[in-house]
């Protein structure tokens, strides 16, 4: 017998599920809406094809999500004598579908910090330490807007949807079994390829997005919920067979010769100050703002890199690249990925093995961000914290001990607790979100149109206070100073929200006896190049691991590596690679083009393959090294 279905055929509960779906489109199509909305600078070359686009995720995305939904309404029963079925597959559908809601209403205030759509590793972030419990009143206070918008798409949604459950569509009368069963087979079927985004060999993913448009514009096609789902389990890397060994230790090698002849003497002390969102942006040798005149005068006695760069947006990523030559290129943190207990010799260690005692300092909550385990495993002797500083009174009412406290006290104990030579590392904190000053600076600050801009004013003003404690020190004479941001906050202009600037930042080396002569360095630097710069300069003859290259190894044109959702941007020269899903997408001159505006892979195919092929080795070496906790000279 020929079973032919025609629509009319078809029951009120199966084009019901339809039409909900339909309904799911539009409410995530209208938070896509708020995100571009608020995100207009970084998305300013978006356009129609993006939210095409968009709805074809937010339909891959709703297919994974509504499984228990449709699987549940679809049930071959006879549902007009189950009222409990029909409440309950409603309240399936809308509880789902506000939670997909509000995974990209979040994301529309938490991308200003990544800059990429929120992965699994969000989960590990809000249960590390007590961050997320001393945040969420600031939250609150700060995003008002976002929670009534989120309030008023949900009373909308309650209101459309309950409109829409019509009886007068398809029929209600009984359904013989066997129809029933095929509608549920061919629906369920058609739903779960819908959730694997069609017939491809492989299921739609964040790589999907980038095949349908630009890197500048992933952020915006992508969903939040189907970027979390899509990282849950997944193990961050994959080994990668570019190249057979021999030849790729012929294109790019780890371990780290060391680079005599640069020691200085007597041998100094290390202080590294990580200046929390500190980014090109607000930097007055940068753009001529007021914002950081401390800094500022301290760029004209210094070994001044202009051309740095962060190997990661955020703070958890920036402390192992700076004091281990360990970048996160992947979408996890390495201090909270698979790899992050793996063996590593990282600075503190290193100096340990010459004599150099050595303390953290960190005036958050102890525990925020796992830095207090991570400096323990990097081999560093003492940790400070919060805790330790022991005085609520100075602390606001979220992160932890304001920088204009914190700071002279690192100062001064350093000179209690480290005897010379010794390595201390300073990690500041006001200039973090929610970005508090104190009322009695905020008349004395200046501010700008971004809340950001006075707190990063207070955060130079209390590094001021540091170095003034500093100088009246022992130490101070023979100790050299690297500063640096550890990662550059959302940008008020367009030029900072791209690829390119989002991660340009200071970096630069202070010594206050001149031996390091202050001068502007064009060539490219970044945190993964710290560590073995500062090995050099205490004259370390022991080879050592990392992924960055000293200043001043010998080679002819350095390089920087930045990773953000699923895509590796390449410095070197004056030219910047995007590589994605093992090919390269686009190829500027960033020097020249600093919009990123004209690709110009189609007239460098030659000196493009040239860089990918040195990208490729180094990611090669990168996964390899990390999977098999292969982290040692």
């Amino acid at each position: 017998m020929r079973v032919v279905l025609k629509f009319r055929d078809f029951p009120n509960y199966f084009l019901q599920v339809l039409l909900n779906i339909l309904i799911g489109l539009f409410f995530l199509t209208l938070t896509r809406i708020v995100f571009w909305i608020y995100h207009a600078t970084t998305f300013h070359q978006a356009g129609l094809n993006e939210f095409f686009v968009g709805i074809y995720m937010d339909a891959v995305a709703l297919g994974i999500y509504m499984i228990p939904y449709y699987v549940f309404a679809l049930t071959p029963i006879d549902q007009r004598k189950l009222r409990w079925h029909k409440k309950m597959s409603q309240f399936l559908f809308l509880f789902i579908l506000i939670v997909m809601m509000a995974l990209n209403l979040m994301d529309v205030e938490y991308f200003n910090y990544t800059s990429k759509r929120s992965t699994s590793d969000l989960f590990i972030t809000l249960t590390t330490g007590e961050d997320f419990k001393q945040l969420i009143g600031a939250f609150i206070l700060d995003f008002w807007w976002l929670i009534l918008t989120f309030i008023t798409f949900v009373l909308l949604l309650m209101r459309s949807f309950f409109r829409l459950q019509t009886k007068k569509i398809g029929h209600t009368y009984f359904v013989p079994l066997w129809k029933r069963i095929l509608i549920f087979v061919l629906g369920v079927a058609g739903l779960f390829v819908m959730g694997r985004g069609g017939f491809g060999y492989r299921p739609a993913d964040m790589m999907t997005a980038a095949q349908w448009t630009n890197v500048e514009n992933t952020g915006l096609v992508l969903n939040t919920p189907l970027t979390i789902i899509k990282t849950i389990g997944k193990e961050p890397l994959t080994l990668k067979d570019f190249f057979e060994e021999a030849e790729l230790n012929k294109i790019y090698r780890v371990t780290q010769t060391p680079n005599l002849g640069h020691a200085l003497t007597p041998q100094p002390n290390i202080v590294i100050i990580i200046l929390e969102s500190f980014g090109n942006e607000w930097l007055g040798t940068k753009t001529g703002g007021p914002f950081t005149p401390f800094l500022d005068s301290l760029i004209t006695q210094s070994l001044y890199f202009e051309n740095a760069f962060a190997n990661g947006k955020k703070s958890i990523e920036a402390l192992p690249a700076i004091v281990a030559g360990i970048p996160s290129w992947m979408d996890h943190p390495y201090i909270s990925s698979h790899y992050g207990t793996n063996t590593i010799q990282a600075l503190p260690k290193l100096l340990g093995q010459i004599g150099y005692s050595s303390a953290f300092f960190h005036g958050a909550t102890n525990g925020s961000m796992k830095f207090d385990e991570f400096a323990a495993l990097a081999g560093f002797e003492q940790y400070f914290g919060r805790r330790e500083y022991n005085n609520e009174a100075h602390c606001d009412a979220t992160w932890g001990v304001l920088d204009e406290y914190f700071n002279p006290w690192t100062a001064e104990q350093i000179s209690h607790s480290l005897s010379p030579p010794f390595l201390a590392t300073l990690f500041t904190l006001s200039s973090h979100h929610p970005y508090f000053v104190p009322e009695e600076h905020r008349k004395n600050l200046p501010s700008g149109d971004h809340p950001i801009a006075q707190s990063i004013a207070y955060a130079d003003w209390s590094l001021r206070l540091f170095f003034q404690e500093a100088m009246q020190r022992d130490w101070f004479k023979n100790t050299i100073f690297v500063l640096t941001g550890d990662h550059t906050p959302a940008g008020a202009e367009a030029k900072y929200n791209n690829r390119l600037g989002m991660f340009r930042l200071p970096i630069l080396i202070f010594d206050p006896q001149k031996r390091i002569q202050p001068k502007v360095e064009s060539r490219i630097f970044s945190h993964v190049d710290i560590m073995p710069t500062i090995l050099d300069l205490l004259g370390f003859s022991e080879p050592h691991y990392g992924f960055g290259n000293s200043y001043f190894s010998h080679l002819e044109k350095r390089f920087a590596l930045s990773y953000l959702s699923g895509t590796y941007h390449f410095f070197k020269g004056d030219y910047m690679l995007n590589f994605r899903d093992d090919r390269v997408e686009n190829f500027y001159n960033y020097q020249q083009d600093t919009m990123l505006y004209q690709d110009s892979l189609v007239y460098y195919r030659e000196k493009s393959e040239e860089y990918a092929r040195l990208l490729k080795a180094i990611i090669q070496r990168y996964n390899f090294d990390l999977i098999h906790n292969n982290m040692l000279p």
